[in-house]
């Protein structure tokens, strides 16, 4: 008796899905900073397809564990999503995916809570983003039962070369840091004019 595919097919699509929905995510946040449109560009209006991009993502990603967690082909439990290392299959590129998964969880979250946890907390925390890309897509190379195909090695390395793009263009067209006027000192025990 043959297994049905369905969740396999589902897991491994909606898998895909997940890993090209952050990469365009991370390409608006980076679209968002470099801004190599000119003002044509709204910063809020990258901001809120930034933000659902990312939610999209998540929500691919629901699909992909909840897909394999179906699947009869590889064993996965519920707390297999959660721990890395507890899948069996190809566990240190599961693992990443988990944790890659868990840190953007982590970064999504951050978004509403900016203000308590102050921004530039926030902008170091965001800067994990770049860890989440490189472990989604050593979890979807070196771990997706696809990554043998040359359409999707196509698929990632397209992917992995945008994204490098788009860094160095950030890197490279960043307008200088801004300097502090010096103010001059006062002396001490005396008034600051106000």
């Amino acid at each position: 008796m043959r297994s049905d595919p369905t969740f396999w097919i589902l897991a491994r699509a909606s898998g895909l899905t997940a890993y090209a929905l952050i990469a365009v995510s991370v390409l608006a946040g980076l679209v968002l900073k470099a801004r190599p449109f000119g003002t044509r560009v709204r910063p809020a209006t990258v901001t809120d397809v930034h933000r659902f991009l990312a939610l999209l993502a998540l929500g691919a990603v629901a699909v992909h564990g909840i897909a394999l967690v179906f699947d009869t082909t590889v064993k996965v439990d519920l707390l297999g999503l959660l721990v890395p290392g507890r899948i069996h299959y190809r566990p240190i590129w599961t693992g990443a995916g988990i944790v890659g998964a868990e840190l953007a969880l982590l970064i999504y979250v951050s978004f509403s809570l900016r203000k308590i946890i102050r921004v530039k907390n926030w902008r170091r925390l965001h800067w994990l983003t770049y860890a989440v890309f490189v472990l989604i897509t050593a979890h979807g190379l070196l771990g997706g039962s696809d990554s043998g195909s040359a359409w999707a090695r196509y698929f990632y390395l397209s992917t992995i070369g945008s994204v490098c793009f788009a860094v160095a263009w950030r890197t490279l067209t960043r307008p200088p840091a801004r300097r502090r006027a010096a103010a001059p000192a006062t002396p001490r025990g005396a008034i600051a004019d106000t």
